[in-house]
C-alpha cells in the first residue's frame, strides 16, 4: 500500500540510488531500487537526475507516501564543534553562532544541521554538518519538479549508520569499528559502548576515495586518524570491513593495526533476494538509501538539513488541503441540510395556511360570537373540543347535561304554552333567562285575568318558583322564576 511505503534517495553530483521499502510487519520489506547517473559533461545534472528517478519509479510502479535524501559525501562538510548547551533547543538556536566561531568563515551561505556526540557538565561536543546551500537547493528544487518532495535531507553518513544500528549487533560492552567502502568513499562509524542497537548517536566521519589508490593503505591510515578524532577512550575490539570492490586484505590489515579485522555482510543482515539489486550499481549506495528510507518509518536519530533551509511543507500542505476539502464538504452539507429543512417548513406552513382558510368558515360557524379563528391551530383546535364536550354533556341523557337538557326540552313546552296562549292574552315576552337549573321570563299581558292564566298554563309543565306582577298604565308586567317539577 502506498501509505506504507517509504523512498530513499542516495543522490550525489552525477549518480543517484532509490531504495522504495515497505514498513508492513516487524521488519521493512523491499519493493523496489535501482540507481541513476548523468554523463560528466551534462549539464542541469540533478535536474537531469531528478527526472530519471521519478521516470524509475513510475516505470517500476513504486508507490510511495513519504521521501528521505541521503546527501552524498562530497557535498557537504563534517566539523567538531563545541556549544555550551545540552539542551537540543538551546543548541539549535545557537549552533550557528558557534559554527561561525569554530570554523572562523562566514556560514550565511551554507545550511547546518548537527547531532551530539558527547554531553557533561561543560556542555556538548556536537558533529556539525554544512553544505552549499545552492548546492542543496538545486537538489530539492530539481526533485520538487518531479512531483518529489523530501522529508529529510541528511549526510549519507548518518543513514549509513542507522542501517547499521538497525540491522547489525555485537556483543554488550564490546567497541566496534565499522569501515563501509564504496566506490569512491569511505565511511566511519563508531556505535557508543554499551548501546548494541539503534538509538544512540555514533560517532562518524567520511572520506573521498580515489579509483587508483590502495584501499588497504588508505584504510589503515584513515583508521589511526579516526581512532584519535573520536576520542575512543581505549583499543578497539575489533574493526568490521566492507568494500564494495572487495580489495581489501584483511589479515595483512589487522596485522598492521594489531586488532582483529572481519568483513561484513551488509546486504545478508536485510536478507535481500540478488535479483532485486541487478539495477544498483553499488551495493553501499543501495545500503545508505536504504537507511535514509528507514528515517521515514523508524524513531531513530534525524540529523535534517532541511530544519536549516527550505523547511518542508508537504504534511502542512496536504494538511491544509484536506482541511479546506473538509470545509467545503461540511459547507456543502451545512447547505443541503439547510434547503431541506427550508422546505420542509415551507411546505409546513403551506400546508397550515391552508389548513386555516379551510377551517375558519366552519369554525365562525360553530362559534358565532367568535370575529376570527386564532392564528395558531392548536388553541383553535383546543376551543373546538371544548364546545364539543360541552355540546355532547348537554345532548347527553343520563351525563352531566340531562338537566340541562331538560330545561331545554321544557322551555320548548314554555314557549309552545306562550304561543298557545299569546292570541289570547296577548303576551310580549321582552327577556328568557336560561341557567343550569332555572328558566326566568319577564314580559306583560293585557291585564291581571290573562297573566294570571298565563300562570296556570306554565304551572302544568314547570314549577314556578317566584313570580311578581305590576300594573304597567293599561297593560300587566310580570317576572316569573320557573325550574324543573320535582319527581316523585
Amino acid at each position: 500500500m502506498e501509505g506504507h511505503n517509504y523512498l530513499g534517495i542516495y543522490i550525489g553530483k552525477d549518480t543517484a540510488t532509490a531504495v522504495c521499502i515497505g514498513s508492513q510487519g516487524r521488519q521493512p520489506r523491499l519493493q523496489g531500487c535501482f540507481s541513476a547517473s548523468v554523463g560528466e559533461e551534462e549539464g542541469q545534472k540533478q535536474h537531469t537526475l531528478a527526472s530519471l528517478i521519478a521516470q524509475g519509479c513510475a516505470e517500476r510502479e513504486l508507490k510511495f507516501s513519504e521521501v528521505a535524501v541521503a546527501l552524498d559525501c562530497a557535498m557537504f562538510m563534517q566539523h567538531s564543534v563545541h556549544s555550551e548547551f545540552t539542551d537540543p533547543k538551546r543548541i539549535a538556536q545557537t549552533i550557528r553562532f558557534d559554527a561561525e566561531e569554530a570554523l572562523a568563515t562566514d556560514i550565511s551561505d551554507v545550511a547546518i544541521s548537527f547531532k551530539a556526540v558527547s554531553s557533561g557538565e561543560g556542555g556538548s561536543d556536537l558533529a556539525v554538518f554544512t553544505s552549499q546551500r545552492k548546492e542543496l537547493s538545486d537538489v530539492l528544487l530539481a526533485l520538487q519538479s518531479n512531483n518529489i518532495d523530501p522529508v529529510t535531507v541528511e549526510p549519507d553518513v548518518n543513514c549509513l549508520s542507522r542501517f547499521i544500528s538497525q540491522n547489525l549487533s555485537w556483543a554488550e560492552g564490546s567497541r566496534p569499528f565499522f569501515c563501509v567502502l564504496s566506490r569512491r568513499a569511505g565511511y566511519f562509524v563508531v556505535p557508543t559502548r554499551g548501546r548494541p542497537r539503534g538509538d544512540d548517536a555514533p560517532a562518524t566521519r567520511t572520506f573521498l576515495v580515489g579509483p587508483r589508490q590502495n584501499r588497504s593503505e588508505l584504510l589503515a591510515r584513515e583508521v589511526s586518524m579516526t581512532t584519535a578524532l573520536v576520542q575512543m577512550g581505549g583499543s578497539i575490539d575489533s574493526l568490521n570491513v566492507f568494500d564494495s570492490n572487495g580489495a581489501v586484505e584483511h589479515g595483512s590489515l589487522g596485522k598492521r593495526l594489531g586488532v582483529e579485522v572481519k568483513g561484513i555482510d551488509l546486504l545478508g543482515a536485510v536478507a535481500i533476494d540478488p535479483e532485486m539489486l541487478a539495477d544498483c550499481a553499488d551495493p553501499v549506495d543501495f545500503v545508505i538509501a536504504y537507511g535514509a528510507a528507514l528515517a521515514n518509518s523508524e524513531k531513530t536519530q534525524i540529523i535534517n538539513f532541511r530544519d536549516d533551509f527550505m523547511p518542508y511543507q508537504g504534511k502542512k500542505a496536504r494538511l491544509e488541503k484536506a482541511l479546506k476539502l473538509a470545509a467545503v464538504f461540511v459547507s456543502l452539507l451545512v447547505l443541503a441540510l439547510g434547503v431541506y429543512v427550508t422546505r420542509q417548513l415551507w411546505q409546513q406552513n403551506r400546508y397550515r395556511s391552508r389548513l386555516h382558510n379551510k377551517l375558519k368558515p366552519d369554525y365562525l360557524a360553530v362559534l358565532p360570537g367568535k370575529t376570527d379563528l386564532p392564528s395558531k391551530l392548536k388553541e383553535a383546535a383546543g376551543i373546538l373540543g371544548r364546545e364539543l364536550t360541552r355540546v355532547r354533556r348537554v345532548s347527553s341523557p343520563t351525563g352531566p347535561g340531562a338537566e340541562e337538557g331538560s330545561i331545554l326540552a321544557k322551555l320548548t313546552l314554555v314557549l309552545e304554552a306562550f304561543n298557545n296562549c299569546a292570541s289570547q292574552t296577548k303576551l310580549q315576552v321582552e327577556k328568557i333567562v336560561i341557567t343550569a337549573r332555572t328558566i326566568r321570563v319577564e314580559g306583560d299581558t293585557s291585564s291581571r285575568a290573562n297573566t294570571l292564566k298565563l300562570f296556570d298554563s306554565i304551572r302544568r309543565e314547570l314549577e314556578i318558583q317566584t313570580f311578581s306582577y305590576e300594573a304597567a298604565g293599561v297593560r300587566d308586567s310580570f317576572s316569573v322564576t320557573l325550574a324543573l317539577k320535582k319527581s316523585t
